[in-house]
């Protein structure tokens, strides 16, 4: 009988052993499944990410294609993704960049207004050498006004510090438009905002999201 239980126990060793490593076997399995799935999940996303990414950008390539004038097809793919970027940037929706584009300068290459204002968003001198080093860009004079990507980084940043100080997006835009000391001047003697450019800025905004967007 002795016999027999030291026999039994002499047997459940290895027993043991099988059993102890089939568990580490199923857990270390099991890791590896959970795993996979987490980066399988991760890949679907960053897949989903760059399709909404790249349909965002044709989207804006479509819209700059229907409405630009002077620009080649490099040019515009340029356009596409400064504007994408900046935007995005500045958690701006890409069509409202391009509508303060449109409403600015039409989308016109190398446009300049009565006022000494130049490039796609119509940014002054004095305004453009201020903000460039805040844009990333590097300012080599009047000129650079008329580099359309520089021109976009720029237009985008100083519309964003406009926002940051008014804290209202039509303050801004009005500012953007008529310089923040001719709106500052407006609210203390507490006269309407000049109605004329948001409508405009609001309704290519519109037209843009519908005609543009899936």
């Amino acid at each position: 009988m002795i016999q027999y239980e030291r026999l039994g126990i002499f047997l459940s060793k290895p027993i043991a052993f099988v059993l102890v490593l089939i568990y580490l076997l199923q857990s270390a399995l099991l890791v590896y499944m959970i795993s996979e799935k987490f980066d399988l999940e991760r890949q679907i996303a960053f897949q989903q990410r760059r399709i909404t990414e790249l349909e965002d950008k044709l989207q804006i390539f479509q819209a700059i294609e229907d409405f630009q004038i002077g620009f080649n097809d490099a040019e515009v793919q340029e356009l596409a993704d400064v504007i994408f970027t900046e935007s995005k940037r500045y958690h701006y929706d890409p069509m409202f960049t391009l509508a303060v584009i449109l409403t600015e300068s039409s989308f016109r290459k190398g446009q300049t207004s009565n006022v000494g204002a130049r490039g796609l968003m119509q940014v002054v001198p004095l305004v453009g050498e201020d903000v460039a080093p805040r844009a990333g860009v590097d300012w080599q004079g009047n000129e650079t006004l008329y580099e359309p990507v520089a021109n976009i980084k720029m237009g985008t940043r100083h519309l964003f510090e406009q926002i940051l100080k008014f804290k209202d997006v039509k303050q801004a835009l009005v500012a953007y438009n008529v310089g923040e000391t001719r709106l500052r001047s407006l609210m203390r003697e507490n006269k309407p905002l000049p109605r004329r450019y948001l409508n405009r800025v609001m309704e290519y905004y519109e037209m843009l999201k519908e005609t543009y967007e899936v």
